[in-house]
């Protein structure tokens, strides 16, 4: 491999994604620069082929995310991503939604089943930051006790699916980790961040009885999604956060872990400096959620993280910081040991 090919923390342009259900918040309350129409989602890090991102800065400017990690493979993702490099794939996809009216109520399969009926598509574990949620927002997470596999098929039959689903009240902040397997649905009036496998497999099994934007039903997918449906996962709640590190103004605490990711939630008061260093094994994610910071490397690159903007920093990168200009919340991502 060729040793001088640049390494450096890599910003990209988003790619926007116009499903039906979104809005305009991302520009209303993130000042985003938006195309006119309706803006669901926001991949900000993506290396999926539907959507792939492109590097807006430095050498590698102008460059999408699979070319990258084609050229610097275990230097960008690092040593645990074997698994990915294996498959072709960026290992992790970075996403802001914007749920301006109700999602479908679907879920994701695991690996085993994507891999075996989406032509080698992996599954999609996924985990949600709330940016913001209207009074009495709520997103269905997981059934309620009492459903099983037979009720929630009548309910499906008999369009009363509503009284099966666990409905969840979320504010800003909130933390909601989505194994593979979960009901799940955003609700109008959220605004998440989303950090989950680079999949993008869903199985929709209610659409409130909407038309799509060519005039008729979008499609389910009932079996398939009654073939991977946790049924155990009943009445869940939103994750607690568990402070893993805190002093000097800093306060790490982690959000989820799961064998595909780990995120934590970084506070850093105003002018605190967290130092960190990437030793080949992993890369890591720093995007700002709240406030804003900025991220430098000891050869003088230096990227400003404003709310909201995410910077993949490579797993060969080595020693980096992140500065709070002011107090901040940042997600930090990174891939665990497998």
């Amino acid at each position: 491999m060729n040793t001088q090919l640049p390494i450096y923390p890599l910003t990209f342009t988003p790619q926007l994604r116009d499903y039906i259900w979104g809005g305009r918040n991302l520009e209303k309350l993130y000042h985003r620069e938006l195309p006119p129409g309706i803006i669901a989602e926001s991949w900000e890090i993506s290396g999926h082929p539907t959507a792939a991102t492109v590097v807006d800065r430095g050498k590698w400017q102008g460059q999408s995310l699979p070319k990258v990690l084609a050229a610097l493979g275990e230097k960008l993702v690092g040593t645990r991503a074997q698994w990915a490099l294996e498959r072709h794939k960026f290992p992790l996809l970075v996403k802001l939604l914007d749920a301006n009216r109700n999602l479908s109520v679907q879920v994701h399969p695991r690996d085993e089943y994507a891999l075996a009926h989406e032509n080698g598509e992996l599954g999609k574990t996924e985990m949600w930051y709330v940016l913001h949620a209207e009074p009495d927002a709520q997103v269905i997470f997981g059934v309620r006790k009492g459903v099983t596999a037979a009720s929630f098929r009548r309910a499906i039959e008999n369009n009363t699916l509503e009284t099966q689903l666990h409905y969840l009240p979320v504010k800003a902040g909130d933390a909601i980790f989505v194994a593979a397997g979960s009901v799940h649905a955003l609700l109008k009036g959220t605004v998440v961040a989303e950090i989950q496998q680079n999949s993008d497999v869903t199985y929709r099994v209610y659409d409130w009885g909407r038309l799509g934007a060519d005039g008729k039903p979008r499609p389910l997918h009932v079996r398939q999604a009654m073939e991977v449906i946790n049924f155990n996962q009943v009445e869940p709640s939103a994750v607690v956060p568990k402070v893993v590190a805190q002093s000097d103004g800093i306060t790490r605490a982690e959000i989820s872990r799961c064998r595909y990711f780990v995120v934590e939630k970084v506070s850093l008061a105003a002018g605190a400096v967290y130092r960190g260093a990437t030793d080949g094994s992993t890369l890591e994610i720093w995007g700002t959620v709240g406030g804003s910071a900025e991220l430098s490397t000891p050869s003088g690159d230096s990227v400003a993280l404003p709310t909201i903007r995410f910077c993949l920093i490579p797993a060969a990168q080595g020693e980096f910081s992140v500065t709070a200009t002011e107090d901040s919340t940042l997600l930090r991502a990174y891939l665990p040991p497998r």
